[in-house]
């Protein structure tokens, strides 16, 4: 029995040290994921640095479809005497001028320049709202993952009351006689277990933690976010839907789809660029009053360089059937992302029914049964430590086959723009 008693002292102290389980204590309440991903939307730096750089692509297309400058000239015509003004009152061929001159594309090319950059700002534009997405699929992924660890750290700590009471069954039955010391000492191994499993959620939740704030863009020395309960959400019937959703709606494929219209105006504008385009200018010139002034006006025509022109064309033939491959390659890749992900989670679904009507049922009737056989006498230690452990594992199972289910449904969200009910 003095070993017996020493046991009991030094697991005893476990809990006067600070190391026994203790549930991490929420500094708020719990917040719902659409709130954060909200917060998320307004103050996440990335999603505002996309934000303006729309904002600036949107500019551009207005310069884009504008005039050339104009270009305004001031001329001074000497005679006789390179110094200024001389001649200008004794000669009628001395002046002082002042012009304006305009260049004029030929008509089509401004606005041919103007769409093309309207669909590369669409192209920036899809491109934010990829980077918006990949934020939010983020957030939704560490939500999902920190509400698993905190709803198996409410397990752990529920199943650690369970395993005492489980302790001091083997305690008393080796007091009258009718269990053996190593009962009692595989009982609290197993607290010791749960110890560790727990700390090791401290750890992972701070992770998950210092991502959400990130995310977020919140101080890391603010408070904590507390998760709400997850609950198994449907999955559409087919997948049909969600990759016609995907070619219509995300991002990464509108972003090529903009790429190739742009691609497509480019060949357009090149080959307008074989078309002259025409300058005006206009120029009032003055001499002394007694001789009269002249009015001088100009169309100049600026030829193409046909060989270059040909290049800058075949360049842009060549970009349009890259920018043609690269859609049909992305949008192929977005239907096989949004394929596997339903797969996934389908069968992901089938399995958290498993464990919802099956194991978890079945782990806990046997363990129950266990206790009270081990408790009458008729069943070892193993078999019930065996059920315990059992219990623990497959409740830790669920929450994350929980987790992951949701995971994917947020990757499906992210893929198709449809929020999932």
């Amino acid at each position: 029995m003095k070993a017996l008693t020493l046991l009991f002292v030094a697991t005893a102290g476990i809990g006067l040290y600070g190391q026994g389980p203790q549930p991490m204590p929420a500094t708020s309440p719990a917040v719902a994921l659409a709130a954060l991903i909200e917060e998320a939307q307004l103050k996440n730096p990335e999603i505002r640095a996309t934000s303006y750089s729309y904002q600036a692509a949107g500019h551009k297309t207005k310069a884009a479809g504008a005039l050339p400058d104009t270009q305004v000239m001031m001329q001074q015509l000497n005679v006789g005497s390179p110094r200024p003004f001389a001649g200008y009152t004794n000669s009628d061929f001395a002046y002082i001028g002042l012009g304006v001159a305009q260049e004029f594309p030929w008509p089509g090319k401004r606005k041919l320049r103007q769409e093309a950059a309207g669909l590369q700002a669409q192209a920036v534009n899809a491109e934010s709202e990829t980077i918006t997405r990949a934020v939010v699929e983020q957030l939704k992924i560490a939500y999902y993952r920190l509400a698993y660890l905190q709803q198996t750290l409410t397990i752990l700590l529920r199943d650690d009351k369970l395993l005492t009471d489980i302790e001091q069954i083997a305690e008393s039955r080796y007091r009258v006689g009718k269990g053996n010391q190593q009962e009692v000492l595989k009982a609290q191994l197993q607290h010791t277990r749960i110890l560790q499993e727990i700390n090791t959620h401290h750890r992972e939740v701070a992770e998950q933690q210092v991502r959400l704030k990130r995310l977020l863009g919140r101080d890391q020395e603010s408070p904590d976010v507390v998760t709400e309960p997850l609950s198994e959400r449907a999955l559409p019937p087919d997948a049909s839907e969600l990759r016609r959703q995907a070619g219509e709606r995300n991002p990464e494929v509108a972003a090529r789809k903009a790429m190739a219209s742009r691609a497509d105006t480019m060949v357009e504008l090149s080959r307008k660029e074989f078309r002259p385009d025409f300058g005006v200018e206009y120029m009032y010139q003055n001499t002394d009053r007694r001789f009269r002034d002249y009015y001088q006006a100009t169309l100049t025509v600026t030829l193409p360089n046909r060989g270059r022109r040909r290049a800058e064309l075949a360049q842009a033939v060549e970009e349009q059937k890259a920018a043609g491959a690269a859609l049909d390659a992305e949008t192929q890749r977005r239907m096989a992302d949004v394929q596997e992900q339903y797969e996934f989670a389908k069968l992901s679904g089938d399995q958290l029914k498993i464990y919802r009507e099956g194991l978890i049922p079945q782990a806990d009737a046997t363990l129950r049964s266990a206790m009270a056989a081990y408790e009458s006498n008729r069943q070892d230690f193993e078999t019930l430590l065996s059920s315990f452990r059992d219990v623990l594992d497959i409740e830790e199972q669920y929450q994350k086959e929980l987790s992951e289910h949701e995971s994917a449904l947020a990757r499906l969200e992210s893929l198709t723009g449809v929020t999932l009910p």
